[in-house]
């Protein structure tokens, strides 16, 4: 193979590797990090003691009780009366290890619901067409009876009811789910595939040293890009969300979730970087070594002719 031609493909090559690190990382993140629902609550779990989740939660979780609350007193002026104790009782409520391991229940729940109908073609909700939803009972339940610990007027006549919440429309359960199956895939392959470019781009080289440089400056680039892709993905979901959700505590969420994606980017931005300088300063080390043997052969002079 002429050596031209060999470095233009190595250099496709490690190209096509370093393109390939961002996309391998995030679906491999994806496969093997929210795709398992041990990793998912785990990841999760912390937030339970974040303030900014703690009072969306318990906006959202008070305006649901008042609401089934109006609706068993058909419309009668109750709120004002038990408003304020449901609100200071829900928040309070927030605090407690019960918030806690509700928390974890309700994520458990919900993953296993959303993984359920991903993974699942003759998924029963996606075959009635109606939407993938978690049962909110428990959680009220346990609001109920932190209320009538705390002696709140008119706690033990709150409904329990089995309050369905839609975690996955309907309309996007089809496409949601071969896109979910694109990934496990993805996650697989991708990576395997970064790192066959990259040994194969370096193995037809014809100067390796510096083939080895471009492939680490490359990754490097590639958890840099990682890193922009992260920062610009977390702009855009939180200007798309709707009004009424906050965004502090979807902030928090979302960093929550990426925060591997984050660790791996600075690591391959510090691996990448360390191997590149290394080679470097190998070369040069190796060039100035060279220059010295060069040097001192010069200086000593040519042995003499014997004479016939």
């Amino acid at each position: 193979m002429p050596p031209r031609f060999r470095s233009a493909v190595s250099a496709a090559l490690i190209a096509l590797s370093s393109l390939l690190v961002p996309f391998g990382a995030l679906a491999a993140w994806a496969s093997y990090g929210l795709a398992d629902t041990g990793r998912y609550v785990t990841t999760m779990a912390p937030l339970s003691a974040d303030p900014d989740v703690r009072n969306a939660v318990a906006d959202t979780v008070g305006a649901g009780i008042m609401r089934e609350v109006d609706h068993k007193f058909d419309g009668r002026p109750v709120r004002g009366s038990v408003g304020p104790f449901v609100h200071d009782a829900v928040h309070s409520f927030t605090q407690t290890e019960a918030f806690r391991l509700a928390w974890d229940a309700g994520n458990r729940a919900t993953h296993d619901a959303v993984l359920r109908a991903l993974r699942d073609e003759h998924d029963e909700a996606g075959l009635a067409g109606g939407p993938v939803t978690v049962d909110l009972a428990p959680v009220t339940a346990q609001v109920k009876q932190q209320l009538a610990e705390d002696h709140v007027p008119l706690a033990d006549r709150i409904p329990v009811e089995h309050t369905a919440l839609a975690v996955l429309p309907a309309g996007e359960l089809a496409g949601l789910r071969k896109g979910f199956h694109v990934l496990e895939v993805a996650g697989f392959w991708l990576p395997v595939a970064a790192v066959v470019f990259a040994v194969a781009g370096i193995a037809l080289a014809v100067h390796r040293r510096r083939a080895v440089t471009a492939t680490a400056l490359g990754t490097a680039l590639g958890g840099a890009l990682l890193g922009v892709a992260l920062a610009i993905g977390r702009r855009l979901t939180l200007a798309d969300l709707p009004a009424d959700v906050s965004r502090p505590a979807a902030g928090a969420v979302y960093d929550a979730l990426t925060a591997t994606l984050h660790t791996v980017a600075w690591l391959l931005i510090g691996l990448g970087l360390t191997v590149a300088l290394t080679t470097l300063l190998t070369r040069y080390v190796r060039l100035r070594r060279l220059a010295r043997r060069r040097a001192a052969e010069a200086k000593v002079p040519a042995p003499s002719r014997a004479r016939v």
